[in-house]
């Protein structure tokens, strides 16, 4: 599995010869719009963990290049059902076997609203098992208990968390949650992209080191083998 840095929570993964595309919010993104090409993006499925612009501003453009299948909560995918896409729905606790391995949709602690003030259902997480590597992307959370749960079903080898503060975990909170979902390689979003969320990033990979764990800040188009 690999994995490209966008910006924000937006993620490119390749599993095998599939392309999936996390939380697209590209052209938005002054750090990454003059750097990535949305034309040029790949994805036979984009994952969406919440409505709110900044998951959602790109997901249109990028299904009606490639044709995507979305995935998302029920009211997300009931929304871009009814503008004529391909989706798949989900709810938390539910699982699907993909063609590239196996998702399941796991609680978020957030808010989740269209920017157009349609409702976004409930946000949440997605913990993907490919059979050989597993991976957790929490989207935008606070700090949660039902973290707890994940390793009860899945070995994680890459969580993806949040750290910016603010809006969701800061760098203390995500060490924590490092903890509850027994991961020890930890791939920060949601920082930086505008004031309320900028950290410093020698003190955050400190906060993690000290506990025997790496925080990963990738650069945006930057690639990660998982």
């Amino acid at each position: 599995m690999e994995l490209t840095f966008y910006g924000q929570n937006c993620l490119g993964l390749t599993i095998g010869d599939i392309n999936i595309l996390v939380d697209p919010f590209i052209s938005g993104n002054e750090n990454a719009k003059d750097k990535i090409n949305l034309k040029e993006i790949k994805a036979d499925y984009i994952l969406v963990t919440h409505a709110h612009q900044d998951h959602v501003l790109d997901v249109e453009t990028v299904a009606k290049n490639t044709g995507a299948v979305i995935v998302s909560n029920a009211e997300i995918a009931s929304y871009y059902e009814e503008k004529g896409f391909k989706v798949h729905p989900m709810n938390h606790g539910g699982s699907w076997q993909f063609d590239f391995g196996k998702v399941k949709y796991v609680q978020a602690w957030h808010s989740s609203t269209f920017p157009d003030g349609a409702s976004g259902g409930l946000p949440g997480g997605f913990v993907i098992q490919t059979g050989e590597k597993n991976l957790y992307i929490a989207g935008d959370t606070a700090l949660s208990m039902d973290m707890k749960l994940i390793p009860l079903f899945t070995k994680l080898d890459l969580a993806v968390l949040p750290i910016g503060d603010n809006f969701t975990m800061g760098p203390d909170e995500a060490v924590i949650a490092s903890d509850f979902i027994e991961c020890k390689r930890i791939l920060g979003c949601h920082y930086d992209t505008f004031g309320y969320i900028e950290i410093d990033h020698a003190e955050a990979k400190k906060k993690f080191a000290d506990k025997g764990k790496e925080l990963i800040l990738l650069d945006i188009g930057e690639k990660l083998s998982v």
